[in-house]
């Protein structure tokens, strides 16, 4: 496709126009999850107003959440593994909701880069992340991003090194994923709060590192 766009401030890069999932008309599984919304509702198991809070709640977060949980584990080893082995047990420790969901923290080292996609939809862990960037849910991205992980990377501006693997990871309705990025040199001598100032949704997807070089 010749057809190029961006997002002004999502995916840094033109790439070909891919309509987004809900730019199309309502799938099977849309139509069910409506149907069950409704029925849930006409049974008195929660109100309109119930899931009309709950989708405010989920949309006014934002990747804050998830910046200081990464900081603290920066700080913290014992609470690094802890997050590592269960991030929403580790959330809870920290007052953050991460929601039900499990999350599943993949930790980024000098021989590892990670990066996390959901092929199938937009799978993603709102409650410490926020919303997800348009790119995220667009066709090229899922579909790309499996196929030619450091080409996509690039047009983040993100090159990783030949002798580092990357790993992508598919999150599911059952399971999502966030990145625990490297801690950037030169940092040592500052707090939670400022450390957490430096982690970025992005870096938390995998498609950017943190470099203050």
């Amino acid at each position: 496709m010749s057809e190029t766009h961006s997002h002004d401030d999502d995916w840094p890069y033109p790439h070909p126009q891919q309509p987004d999932i809900e730019d199309g008309p309502l799938t099977d599984l849309m139509i069910m999850t409506d149907a069950v919304a409704e029925l849930l509702i006409d049974k008195e198991v929660f109100s309109a107003d119930d899931m009309r809070r709950t989708l405010e709640a989920i949309d006014s977060k934002s990747p804050a959440e998830g910046a200081r949980m990464v900081a603290h584990a920066w700080l913290d080893p014992d609470f690094k593994a802890r997050m590592l082995e269960d991030v929403n047990a580790a959330a809870e420790e920290m007052s953050i909701d991460a929601s039900t969901i499990p999350i599943l923290a993949v930790e980024n080292t000098k021989d590892i880069h990670n990066v996390i996609v959901c092929t199938l939809c937009s799978c993603y862990p709102k409650y410490l992340l926020g919303l997800p960037p348009d790119w995220y849910k667009s066709r090229a991205y899922r579909s790309r991003l499996v196929r030619e992980p450091r080409a996509v990377l690039k047009e983040f501006g993100t090159e990783i090194p030949d002798d580092v693997e990357v790993r992508v990871h598919d999150s599911t309705a059952e399971l999502r994923y966030m990145i625990l990025p490297m801690r950037p040199k030169g940092t040592e001598d500052m707090d939670e709060e400022a450390l957490a100032g430096l982690v970025t949704r992005d870096c938390m997807i995998g498609v950017t590192v943190i470099d203050r070089d």
